[in-house]
């Protein structure tokens, strides 16, 4: 009998990976780190990122995501004179207005929901920090509000209506890089911790897969006849999140942003080119699409931003469409909104027994031992993946955010 994945131990996806191996900064270059590529036959070999387009499937659709990593931590200090006790806010997903790009454009005041570090010191009142944003010295108040399983509800307000809140927390927070790392945020980070591609704001964290690409190694690959597209996943702190469960299916996956142009999705319900992800949240982000299309095809009286639940793909009701069914059903969701893009929110776990359904490779950084991104690596190679990272950590691979990069083809019986 085929194990089902919540009954998967996440000790079995567990290696010793010593802190000297993890990269603290990124190289100079951004397309000279090391490639570790796998092929559709299961052959591994070593190569520098900017040979990925010489790698890469002919005729590939390279789709990635654009989201943009915003100034998440807020240093608020208590007191008058702003030498109080230190209270951190990190800013996890915007509450009202719920949608980010009108939080982001508003003049007035929004709530997030957030982490609060050291709460325990702010019972109540208001924090306030000086601001010099918009070209003008704007003071910034937080206020904090209910409180929501581990975190908070907190009001932001500034005195100042001409300044947007994109502006405020730009020049109020800092970026929020990943607490493996072990290290304070460094100016460097502000560039080095966003693709060339970014530009719609709402991630607490890259999509770092797509840290390694340059604007001319996007266009060789366009020269080799390899197109690209952009979908849109904001990642979420709960991307560092480690499973503390024994067993999979006692995980809670965190919920994600996710928006995908209806071009794109009517591109993908016809496409018999190959389609490469990069990075796990563009692989989360197309292979939602696709459970997507399936839940509302169940699920018809639906008139709410639909979020997946986190085990439905493997749920015995699925209705197992085709890519081109379920992109099918996007559409006529759209089109019955006279909406050109299909957003949602997603809770999918892709672990051991997923089938892929949209995707035929991905590109991806090293993961942490014991993360879901692994078992999503896992889903994709199979067992082979313990070779994989063996052989990396023979090699001097960089590991994590900063580090280096796999191309993972999908194998020759599964793409059948």
């Amino acid at each position: 009998m085929t194990q089902h994945p919540e009954e998967i131990s996440i000790e079995e996806y567990d290696y010793l990976l010593p802190q000297q191996r993890i990269a603290l900064h990124p190289l100079q270059e951004r397309d000279s780190c090391k490639l570790l590529f796998r092929d559709r036959n299961g052959a591994v070999s070593d190569h520098v990122f900017s040979e990925i387009a010489e790698l890469l499937p002919g005729g590939s659709l390279l789709i990635y995501n654009n989201t943009k990593v915003i100034n998440a931590r807020l240093r608020f200090r208590k007191g008058v004179a702003h030498d109080g006790a230190l209270i951190e806010i990190f800013c996890l997903e915007p509450v009202s207005p719920a949608d980010y790009a009108e939080n982001f454009a508003s003049s007035g005041p929004v709530s997030w929901k957030c982490f609060v570090g050291n709460s325990k010191k702010w019972k109540d009142g208001a924090l306030t920090m000086p601001v010099k944003a918009g070209g003008t010295n704007i003071t910034l108040s937080a206020i904090r509000k209910e409180k929501e399983g581990n975190a908070f509800i907190i009001e932001f307000s500034w005195d100042d209506e001409n300044v947007s809140f994109s502006e405020i927390i730009a020049a109020a927070g800092e970026i929020p890089i990943p607490p493996y790392l072990n290290r304070s945020t460094e100016d460097s980070d502000s560039s080095d911790y966003q693709t060339v591609y970014s530009h719609i704001e709402g991630s607490v964290a890259a999509p770092t897969a797509g840290l390694h690409f340059t604007p001319g190694l996007l266009d060789k690959c366009r020269a080799h006849g390899i197109d690209t597209r952009e979908v849109t996943l904001h990642v979420g702190a709960g991307t560092f999140q480690p499973v503390k469960s024994d067993t999979i299916g006692d995980h809670e996956m965190h919920s994600e942003f996710i928006a995908v142009n209806r071009e794109l999705i009517s591109e993908l319900a016809d496409t018999d080119r190959p389609i490469i992800a990069v990075g796990t949240t563009s692989v989360r982000t197309l292979e939602s699409m696709y459970q997507l299309g399936c839940y509302l095809s169940q699920h018809t009286d639906n008139n709410d931003v639909p979020e997946l639940p986190q085990w439905y793909s493997y749920s015995e009701s699925h209705p197992r469409l085709s890519r081109k069914e379920s992109m099918r059903i996007l559409l006529n969701y759209l089109d019955s909104r006279a909406m050109t893009i299909f957003v949602a929110t997603t809770r999918l776990i892709i672990a051991p027994g997923y089938t892929y359904r949209m995707i035929d490779g991905m590109i991806t950084n090293f993961h942490q031992p014991r993360s879901t991104l692994l078992l999503l690596v896992s889903a994709l190679i199979g067992d082979s993946w313990r070779d994989v990272y063996s052989h990396a950590l023979a090699s001097d691979y960089r590991f994590l955010s900063y580090g280096d990069a796999c191309l993972f083809l999908k194998s020759v019986e599964d793409a059948l």
